[in-house]
């Protein structure tokens, strides 16, 4: 993305999880932020029960890395014209402005177009930009968890109630990379063509997309899909299931085709004599007797402590997870080995602020990611660059335009 300019005037983490992706592959995105407050997001204090470091902040590291940040009050006639100036050298706008703000503030399509017909238009909203809610606000909690069956689907029914989300921003990251590949594709179609076009994608249409296969099942038959208590399971693959271990964690067999993993598996979880057992010796059979394998499976598993199992289980042909939190995943060695952790720059100069990167590698080789910036911390660099000298740069400070 080295040579692209993106331009984003947006807040919040949906549609900047889409700027700082392409940060990562290397284009400069230009974030325009409040003159005064910034991102509303950098006045977050609490994030899923947590307190949070305003200086150490995961909220905006997590979707601005990479990026510069330029504070433009785009209410202003002035602070539209500088928007305007930038939005000349960009390649994409990016925003998820609601189309209210978006006209009263002249930054929609039409305004961007009127001064550069080339640029790529990208929009993310709650519900889509079409139809009778496109007016309608919301965030991941309410259009990817709530409202798109995700949350329903993911909370037993014994539980008599909702399960709230419980991964801030979640719904966001996963539709901040589906902005990022359809800006990919945009770009290229431009490229091709010289067309430029508009993208859109909604929190909502990605969570269907997320859970599609389960959403087309539940369309044909009319069952709703749900996750069941732990316990409850009635399994018909004996080498699917959780598994719980002597000190109370959980091991994951997953080995959704047994075929040539039966004797392996049993081999591992130590009990080699039911591979000849003509219960389970074969696919059909194990499945037919799959309560009773259970059963033998848990018993075996139960025998010994979580870290024996994530040790002597690397050697199985089949597949298995230990059933791991956020946190395991920092000192995972898999992850640390495929690069998926980076320490960037704090803000306040303290220890490092790790990072997770985002999950698109070119050529084996870790993506270079900076920190997020401060809020207006490039605005001067940025104008200059356009061209604009130190006169105007201060009347337009003057007037509160700009930062």
């Amino acid at each position: 993305m080295q040579g692209v300019r993106v331009l984003e005037v947006a807040q919040f983490t949906f549609v900047p999880a889409a700027g700082a992706i392409l940060a990562d592959w290397g284009a400069d995105v230009i974030k325009v932020e409040h003159p005064v407050r910034g991102d509303t997001q950098r006045g977050f204090v609490n994030m899923g029960g947590f307190q949070l470091d305003p200086n150490r902040h995961p909220l905006i590291e997590h979707p601005n890395r990479g990026k510069r940040s330029v504070g433009i009050d785009v209410s202003t006639p002035e602070g539209q014209e500088v928007l305007y100036e930038i939005a000349k050298t960009a390649d994409v706008f990016l925003t998820n402005y609601m189309p209210q703000a978006r006209q009263k503030n002249k930054f929609d399509i039409e305004h961007i177009r009127a001064v550069n017909p080339n640029i790529i238009y990208a929009r993310g909203s709650a519900y889509g930009d079409k139809g009778a809610e496109r007016l309608v606000g919301g965030f991941d909690g309410t259009a990817f968890w709530t409202r798109s069956g995700v949350g329903h689907a993911l909370t037993p029914e014994e539980l008599g109630g909702a399960l709230p989300q419980g991964i801030p921003a979640f719904g966001d990251s996963i539709g901040g990379m589906n902005i990022a590949g359809g800006i990919s594709a945009a770009l290229f179609h431009r490229e091709r063509t010289g067309e430029a076009v508009e993208i859109d994608v909604s929190l909502l249409s990605t969570a269907w997309w997320a859970a599609g296969a389960s959403v087309t099942q539940g369309m044909e038959t009319g069952e709703t899909m749900r996750s069941l208590m732990p316990g409850t399971t009635t399994s018909v693959n004996p080498f699917m299931a959780n598994y719980q271990t002597s000190d109370g964690e959980t091991i994951n067999l997953c080995i959704v085709s047994p075929t040539g993993y039966i004797r392996d598996t049993f081999e591992h979880l130590g009990l080699p004599e039911l591979a000849d057992d003509p219960r389970f010796c074969d696919v059909l059979p194990l499945i037919n007797n799959a309560q009773a394998g259970v059963e033998l499976i848990a018993a075996a598993i139960a025998a010994k402590p979580f870290e024996y199992w994530r040790q002597h289980l690397k050697s199985m042909k089949g597949q298995w997870a230990p059933f791991q939190s956020l946190v395991d995943l920092a000192t995972d060695e898999q992850a640390i080995a495929n690069d998926m952790i980076v320490e960037v720059d704090a803000n306040d100069g303290g220890r490092p602020f790790k990072v997770v990167r985002g999950p698109v590698q070119f050529n084996h080789e870790p993506l270079e990611t900076t920190r997020a910036p401060q809020a207006s911390e490039h605005t001067e660099i940025v104008l200059m660059e356009l061209g604009l000298d130190w006169d105007r740069i201060e009347a337009l400070k003057d007037v509160g335009a700009i930062a």
